[in-house]
């Protein structure tokens, strides 16, 4: 430790997906996934959650990610950007696609390889650590029409074959791998978490955790196949993570809390503790769901956890047993009640810096393993001047807030954390809402929601604060 009470070694950086920043969306001989025909607009929702049936894109909407920012081409001049912040890590994801075009190819696309070995030797370059995910909302269109996606136990080996190839591929220059982005988001959002589709009267709860069951023990072959290869990769698991507060201090309220954080925590419960607990075990008994498991697959769970845990964070929850109470708040995939205690973002997140520190603690004291924030911050409308300039001091205030409940769970409470990667650290396509008017980013994109723009970079007042942060590893959070 030192005196900014951070780790020395604290991997300070910030996150970006494929699908919301690449674009290039089939060059390179990349093939069609998921993300790339859901729609910016009314039907967005409808096809993230699987009950619009869109696999081919068409003239009557928009598709921000085919586009994005264009990362494809300007990877060196965000890398740079990255680099004069000081970020010592980047948390990116590979497109699955760019890889394997089809997903079942026995062969990948070099072109694709050859992209991600580009932009981690501009990373190392600069000696920023990348942290990579292998999939973050992403699957290979043809997989859900030939095999209907991750409800079909061969989308197993399909990712298996992935990793083998990047594994091998760049296991002298990765070494942080993270297996599903926001793994529990298959339950709120199938289609994007999971490529899922339904039918009418299909048992929609049966598929998730069907399909939710097939991506835990992909995640265990993962690090199974990670550590034959390089036994210092580091492995961690992913969480949508928030915890849920009680609406009163009645104890049907206090219970049903418990109940709404298990249902994300049993994915990081069988990642990081090798099995399905006990109330899951119960809940899919009482559901009538039955899980159909290879002989393997128990083995396989417990053997290859994960090393740490990673997850997003953006927002606390608040529930209520009491039916008759139905305040929602708008713009979140999960449910939440309005907390009266709390300001809310212009989606309507609620701003709780102090509950990233309970989460933390929830997660430290649950799993005694490594945490790292890798999603985090504040989605805005951001307007700049005539030079491209944004003064967001409002983002500025988030971020040094959560910041300092994140010493504190160091210093006080002992949780062990190992880095912070803020979300959207440039500008790109929001995944909830397809927008990019909500923006997160230090840096400034010229894009509007229509896809207009000159995809100008241009730093808000934002990015030199966090340059301070970095460069004090922690200890400067004032303004700049």
């Amino acid at each position: 430790m030192n005196n900014s009470s951070f780790p020395e070694n604290f991997l300070w950086g910030g996150a970006t997906a494929a699908n919301q920043c690449e674009g290039a969306y089939l060059e390179g001989g990349k093939g069609l996934s998921t993300v790339d025909v859901i729609p910016y607009g009314e039907d967005r929702f409808p096809v993230l959650l699987g009950e619009m049936k869109m696999l081919r894109c068409d003239d009557q909407h928009l598709y921000p990610s085919h586009e994005a920012i264009d990362f494809y081409h300007r990877y060196k001049e965000d890398i740079a950007l990255f680099a004069e912040m000081g970020f010592k890590t980047f948390r990116l994801s590979l497109s699955w696609t760019r890889i394997f075009p089809n997903g079942d190819d026995l062969n990948p696309n070099e072109a694709g390889l050859k992209f991600y070995d580009d932009v981690f030797d501009e990373c190392l370059k600069y000696g920023i650590e990348p942290l990579v995910t292998i999939t973050h909302f992403d699957v290979p269109i043809h997989l859900v029409e030939t095999i209907g996606s991750w409800r079909s136990r061969e989308m197993i080996t399909h990712y298996e074959r992935l990793c083998e190839v990047i594994f091998t591929r760049y296991k002298d220059k990765v070494k942080y791998w993270l297996t599903f982005n926001e793994i529990n988001m298959i339950l709120h959002l199938p289609f994007i978490g999971g490529g899922l589709l339904f039918e009418e009267g299909e048992n929609k709860k049966q598929t998730m955790y069907q399909a939710a069951h097939h991506q835990l023990v992909a995640s265990a072959r993962a690090t199974q196949i990670a550590k034959s290869i390089n036994p210092d990769f580091q492995i961690g698991c992913m969480l949508a993570a928030g915890n849920t507060y009680p609406n009163t201090c009645a104890p049907e309220d206090v219970f049903k809390a418990l109940q709404v954080d298990r249902e994300s925590f049993f994915f990081i419960d069988v990642q990081s503790r090798g099995a399905y607990p006990n109330y899951a075990l119960k809940m899919l008994e009482r559901e009538g769901i039955h899980i159909e498991m290879a002989s393997n697959d128990i083995q396989t769970l417990k053997e290859n956890t994960v090393d740490f845990i990673s997850f997003s964070y953006y927002a606390s929850r608040l529930t209520s047993a009491d039916p008759n109470v139905s305040k929602q708040t708008e713009g979140n995939v999960f449910a939440s009640l309005k907390n009266p205690y709390l300001k809310a973002s212009e989606w309507g997140w609620q701003i709780d810096p102090l509950g990233l520190r309970t989460t933390l603690n929830t997660l430290y004291d649950r799993y005694q393993k490594p945490l790292f924030i890798v999603e985090n911050g504040l989605g805005a409308v951001d307007t700049p001047d005539e030079e491209g300039y944004v003064k967001d001091d409002y983002r500025i205030s988030y971020l040094k807030a959560h910041i300092e409940t994140m010493r504190d769970a160091i210093v006080i409470d002992g949780v062990d954390l190992i880095g912070y990667t803020p979300w959207g650290c440039i500008d790109l396509v929001s995944a909830s809402t397809g927008e990019m008017k909500k923006r997160y980013g230090f840096i400034y994109v010229d894009k509007d929601n229509d896809g207009n723009g000159t995809l100008n970079r241009s730093k808000k007042k934002s990015f030199n604060w966090y340059k301070q942060v970095i460069q004090s590893n922690g200890s400067l959070l004032t303004e700049v």
